[in-house]
């Protein structure tokens, strides 16, 4: 697998640095950050195919399926009734597949904007890597504004692939002790809509697993799991790098993003030869399933010309 994400001809990345940590945006490439390195090491999932532009209809195992992508307006594609007619929302969102425009870019920021084909979105993301006591600190800022003249449904979620090794570790609040699955590999977990207990899961197969632990990629392991509404205080969530000595907390805002999404995939994912995922996605979101087609009260709109925005943030620590 390729270690960082080439140039495509005719565009320029942007890099941001502060310190040792320095982080790559691809605008060309649905805005992604491509790259996250701390003294020389990347965090993220490496490509698993040379990075190529994208169509409006392919599914994210044709891409990629690296780094740290938006999901908008749905992850799950889906078809979606509006007062303008009905909507199909491709695998993962259009936001991956889009050219970003580049507002502003100084050495720690870059401010980029992207727009929904599917429906009628746009969202600007400014990006602040400061340099911390212990670390660095990622701040990352969101705003969607429905650029249409009719009432369109959102949701959005986080999309950061972190690279992980066997032993690995996922440390969440201690209230957070139940799961809701959106998807399992083989069942392992149970179907969807099953609720598994966390840190340790009964399986399928009726044995217990350690939701917590990263396994190797030998175990074929993809599973997608939901936890939330959260308490204010359940705004996080850590992954321990103890292979290069390095913690990596997801913080978000619990009114704006009340729910989380854990993507477990160590080996098992995508389910056909060749290379395959190894990471852990700590994901807020918006809403606690990936189809914008199912509704509930977690469901959102936004009317013509109307805006919402919110944030999150990555602490960067040395063990």
């Amino acid at each position: 697998m390729m270690n960082s994400m080439p140039v495509v001809a005719g565009t320029e990345n942007v890099v941001i640095s502060a310190g040792e940590c320095s982080i790559l945006f691809a605008p060309v490439l649905g805005g992604k950050i491509a790259s996250l390195k701390v003294d020389g090491v990347e965090l993220l999932q490496a490509p698993l195919a040379p990075a190529v532009p994208r169509t409006s209809t392919m599914a994210f195992d044709e891409s990629d399926a690296s780094g740290w992508d938006e999901c908008l307006p749905s992850v799950a594609a889906c078809e979606v009734k509006t007062n303008s007619g009905t909507a199909s929302i491709p695998d993962h969102g259009d936001l991956w597949r889009v050219p970003w425009q580049v507002l502003d870019s100084a050495p720690g920021s870059v401010l980029l904007r992207g727009e929904c084909f599917s429906l009628p979105l746009a969202v600007e993301r400014s990006a602040t890597l400061l340099e911390t006591e212990s670390g660095w600190r990622l701040e990352l800022d969101y705003t969607v504004t429905n650029t249409g003249s009719n009432a369109v449904p959102w949701s959005w979620a986080a999309h950061p692939l972190f690279a992980t090794e066997e032993g690995d570790q996922i440390l969440l609040p201690a209230s957070i002790t139940t799961f809701r699955v959106e998807g399992s590999r083989g069942n392992r977990l149970g179907s969807q809509g099953a609720e598994v207990q966390w840190p340790v899961a009964l399986l399928s197969n009726g044995t217990h697993g350690d939701l917590s632990v990263a396994a190797g990629a030998d175990s074929l392991i993809g599973d997608k799991l939901f936890t939330g509404p959260l308490a204010a205080s359940d705004n996080w969530c850590t992954l321990l790098r103890h292979s290069v000595g390095l913690r990596l907390r997801v913080e978000f805002d619990v009114e704006a993003t009340p729910y989380l999404g854990l993507w477990l995939c160590y080996g098992g994912w995508p389910e056909r030869p060749g290379p395959t995922q190894v990471c852990v996605a700590m994901e807020p979101s918006t809403a606690p399933c990936d189809s914008l087609a199912v509704t509930g009260p977690w469901s959102r709109t936004l009317a013509p010309g109307e805006s919402f925005s919110w944030s999150m943030q990555l602490e960067i620590e040395r063990l």
